[in-house]
C-alpha cells in the first residue's frame, strides 16, 4: 500500500511543474491555507476559490483545494470571519482542507494554462507568445585526476552546478592524459619538482547559473587536489525558453474566422457571455495566438507574432477598438490582422484543470504516493444571465 501524501508532497510536485519563481511579480501563488505536514488523500481542482467551490471541496472530503486564481491576491491585515474571504479561510481550516494557488506560474508553464487552451481549440505546434527570460548560464570545464572525479562532481553540484530541469548533478565526463612540469616553489599533489608528470585525468563539464559563478569556482578550488587546478568558465549563448506567457501555433487547416470562432465556442465550457469576435467573418485563420485570462496587455507581442487571430479573454472596449484600428491602418487595403476572439475569463482557463489533475497524480505516483483528484464542474463565471437585443437600426445621435 502506498504511503499517504502530505500537503508538503503535493506542493513540491506542483512547484516542480509550475515553479513559483516564474509567476509575475504582482502575483501571489503557493500555499495560502494549510499545514504542510497534513495528509492529502483527495485534491479538488477549480478555477476560482469561491464559496460554492469551498462547499464542493468540503462536501467531497477534499484535503487540498488547488485553484488557478488566488484567494488573497492583494495584501490583507486580517482574515477575520467578518469578511467573505476571511470566512472562507476559517471554513477551510475547520474542514481540514488546504488551499494552494498556481496562477501566472501555471500560465507560463509548459503544459500549462495557455498550452491547454491551445490544444483544446485545435492550435498545434505551439511556442510561447512571450518567452520567459532564461537565466544566463556558464559551462564549467574542470580537469581532475580520475580518482577525484566523483567527489568533484558532488562538490560542484552542491555549489549549484549541474541542474537541468527536473534533474540534478548533470555532468559530462571523458578520460584522457594530463601532463605538467612542476617548477621550483611548487608543491605538487602529484609528481615531483623538475620532472614531467603524466596523470590519468577526467574532464568534467557542468552548467550552472551565471549568478552562481563565484560559488562554483570556489568549490572547484576547494575540492580539487591540485594547488593550481585547470578549469575553464565558458559563457553560454542565451536561447528562448519553452516557458512564457501565451502560445502561438497553427490550425490543422485554415478556417474562416466565423467558423473558427464557432469551433472555439463548441470546445470550451458554455458561459453567458459566449464567444465574441472582431474581424471579417470570411477571413482565413491559420496562425493563432492564445492567452488564458485577460489578454489585452499583450497586443504588441501579438502583432509581432504575425498571427491571423488572437484568442483570449476580458477584452475591453478601448484596447480592442484601438487594436482593430491599428490593424486596419497597417493593412492598407488588405484584410486587417489579427482578428480578435474574446472568451469568458474562466472558460479560457478551465481546460488546464484536467491536465493539471492528471499530471499531479502521475508525479505523486512516481514518488510512491497516491492521491485522488477531481475537477470541479461548477461554473464560477460571475455572469448569470444575458438579454439578447433585437436587431434594429440605431437611432440617429445615439452612441
Amino acid at each position: 500500500m502506498s504511503p499517504t501524501a502530505t500537503v508538503r508532497d503535493v506542493v513540491a510536485a506542483l512547484d516542480r511543474r509550475y515553479p513559483p519563481g516564474t509567476a509575475e511579480p504582482w502575483d501571489r501563488v503557493g500555499l495560502a491555507v494549510g499545514d504542510p505536514d497534513a495528509p492529502v488523500r483527495r485534491v479538488l481542482l477549480a478555477v476560482d476559490p469561491v464559496a460554492a467551490v469551498v462547499d464542493e471541496a468540503l462536501g467531497w472530503g477534499a484535503d487540498l483545494l488547488l485553484t488557478h486564481h488566488p484567494l488573497l491576491l492583494r495584501g490583507v491585515h486580517s482574515v477575520a470571519a467578518t469578511t467573505a474571504k476571511g470566512a472562507l479561510v476559517h471554513r477551510l481550516v475547520r474542514g481540514g482542507c488546504a488551499l494552494h494557488t498556481a496562477h501566472t506560474n501555471a500560465d507560463a508553464a509548459v503544459d500549462g494554462v495557455a498550452h491547454a487552451l491551445a490544444d483544446t481549440i485545435g492550435v498545434r505546434g505551439t511556442v510561447p507568445l512571450v518567452p520567459a527570460v532564461v537565466p544566463s548560464l556558464d559551462k564549467h570545464v574542470v580537469l581532475v585526476p580520475t580518482e577525484h572525479a566523483e567527489a568533484l562532481v558532488d562538490a560542484l553540484s552542491a555549489a549549484g552546478a549541474g541542474a537541468l530541469g527536473a534533474y540534478a548533478r548533470c555532468a559530462w565526463t571523458t578520460v584522457g592524459e594530463g601532463t605538467f612540469l612542476p617548477l621550483d616553489g611548487a608543491a605538487p599533489a602529484v609528481g615531483r619538482v623538475g620532472e614531467v608528470a603524466r596523470v590519468r585525468e577526467t574532464r568534467i563539464e557542468m552548467v550552472a547559473p551565471r549568478r552562481s559563478r563565484a560559488q562554483v569556482v570556489a568549490a572547484v578550488r576547494a575540492a580539487h587536489p591540485y594547488e593550481e587546478p585547470a578549469f575553464d568558465v565558458l559563457e553560454l549563448a542565451s536561447l528562448p525558453g519553452q516557458t512564457g506567457l501565451g502560445r502561438v501555433g497553427t490550425l490543422d487547416r485554415p478556417l474562416p474566422l466565423a467558423e473558427f470562432a464557432a469551433a472555439v465556442a463548441r470546445a470550451l465550457p458554455a458561459t453567458v457571455q459566449g464567444v465574441r469576435y472582431a474581424g471579417d467573418p470570411a477571413m482565413p485563420v491559420h496562425r493563432v495566438a492564445v492567452l488564458g485570462g485577460s489578454g489585452d496587455s499583450l497586443f504588441d507581442a501579438v502583432r509581432a507574432a504575425d498571427v491571423d487571430a488572437y484568442v483570449t479573454a476580458d477584452l475591453r472596449h478601448h484596447p480592442a477598438s484601438e487594436q482593430q484600428e491599428q490593424a486596419l491602418f497597417e493593412a492598407k487595403g488588405g484584410a486587417p490582422r489579427p482578428a480578435l476572439v474574446d472568451l469568458a475569463h474562466s472558460a479560457s482557463e478551465w481546460p488546464w484543470l484536467a491536465r493539471a489533475a492528471d499530471a499531479l497524480r502521475a508525479d505523486l505516483a512516481a514518488a510512491g504516493t497516491t492521491v485522488e483528484t477531481r475537477v470541479s464542474t461548477l461554473r464560477t463565471d460571475p455572469w448569470t444571465g444575458r438579454v439578447p437585443q433585437p436587431a434594429r437600426t440605431q437611432p440617429e445621435g445615439t452612441p
